[in-house]
């Protein structure tokens, strides 16, 4: 048996996606900035996909820019609202210590630029307190980034109270929403989003599109140079048939989305019951404000590498944490900012469920999990 477990990775591309994506790669081909009919076309399914986007987020079309990738629009939305801040005379931001590797990058970047940061520490149940994060707004606080959910052990964050506070003190909020996109119910205006990244993979589009939203009145900084695409903020040929697939999957996504997060937190809380049952395991973050398909648990005296390739042997893909850091020998820096020690944290398992797992997969993964831990161990 096959079971693909690693969804936080990526996602099986569906077919609302491919069905499309296939006439803009067959018929509606020309570049959507060419005035000519067949340019006009491209161009009228980018103004669809746009629309789709902005309905499901709750937001205007406008308000809606597209990208290659999440850590592009990570890297936009930071650089954006550092400028607008220093344009103030502001320039500290607030960050949390387990954010995406595309946002602590691009903090060390604006640190060596001047800006001063802020990274709050993490709760052992993985969710940031708001009333920490407002005491840390200082006069100078010209950005809030905030992941919704973590990429790792998949807490999801009180977002919503931390956007009031951010509007109220005059600070600009950014979340980085990868993870929560397409699982969740997001209403940019009810959480007081000014910027908001998410990524096409996550929920059964196509790699190689993502999406910035910038709430009206939030000027952009353009990363790439050239020509006047987006609106003039994001120089490219728009990648049309990405785009349109990625717009059909979050829409069809967004459907279903309250039907899949009950069949998948059952999944979750079946395997998650399971895995505790083995001795020395612990739960990584909260058990209860935690994203449907997410199961992350600690081993102990387990090597993580070492359980990985039993559960490939098995036909299980799972992971040891963030796709993005993988072949890295270090600990999990999102481990670590819980509490976990470095070598509990290398004793990590990853395993992120979709709408498409069954039970029978489930009982398949809790029972070849159980039996690695104890070969492991015995070893």
């Amino acid at each position: 048996m096959t079971v693909y477990a690693d969804n936080a990775a990526t996602t099986k591309v569906c077919r609302a996606a491919i069905d499309a994506m296939l006439p803009c790669l067959d018929e509606i081909y020309a570049n959507p900035s060419s005035i000519h009919p067949e340019g006009q076309r491209a161009k009228a399914v980018l103004d669809g996909a746009r629309r789709k986007t902005a309905d499901v987020i709750r937001c205007k079309p406008s308000e809606i820019y597209f990208t290659s990738s999440g850590s592009e629009s990570d890297n936009q939305a930071l650089l954006s609202a550092a400028r607008i801040g220093k344009s103030q005379g502001k320039t500290h931001i607030i960050s949390t210590a387990f954010e995406h590797h595309a946002v602590l990058e691009a903090l060390k970047k604006l640190e060596k630029d001047g800006f001063e940061v802020t990274l709050l520490g993490v709760h052992e149940d993985g969710i940031i307190r708001a009333s920490e994060l407002a005491d840390a707004i200082r006069d100078d606080t010209c950005l809030v980034s905030v992941m919704y959910a973590n990429n790792e052990i998949g807490t999801i964050q009180p977002i919503k109270e931390i956007g009031e506070i951010c509007r109220k003190r005059g600070v600009l909020f950014h979340t980085d929403a990868v993870q929560a996109v397409g699982h969740v119910d997001i209403d940019v205006g009810r959480d007081n989003i000014d910027l908001m990244s998410f990524s096409s993979h996550k929920f059964h589009g196509p790699k190689g599109a993502a999406v910035l939203y910038a709430r009206k009145g939030v000027q952009l900084t353009r990363l790439l140079l050239g020509g006047g695409q987006e609106r003039g903020y994001r120089a490219g040929t728009e990648n049309v048939p990405a785009i349109a697939g990625m717009a059909a999957a979050l829409t069809e996504q967004a459907k279903n989305i309250e039907a899949n997060a009950e069949k998948v937190s059952a999944l979750r809380s079946f395997l998650t019951d399971e895995l505790l049952k083995i001795p020395g395991t612990r739960l990584n973050g909260s058990g209860e404000s935690r994203l449907p398909g997410n199961v992350n648990v600690c081993f102990e005296n387990v090597s993580g590498e070492s359980l990985l390739v039993l559960l490939c042997e098995k036909g299980i893909c799972a992971s040891a944490g963030s796709a993005c850091m993988s072949g890295s020998l270090e600990p999990s820096h999102v481990l670590l900012s819980i509490g976990r020690s470095e070598k509990e944290a290398k004793g990590a398992l990853r395993l992120t469920l979709s709408e498409e797992n069954t039970m029978e997969e489930a009982k398949y993964i809790a029972e070849c999990v159980r039996d690695a831990v104890v070969r492991l161990r015995a070893q």
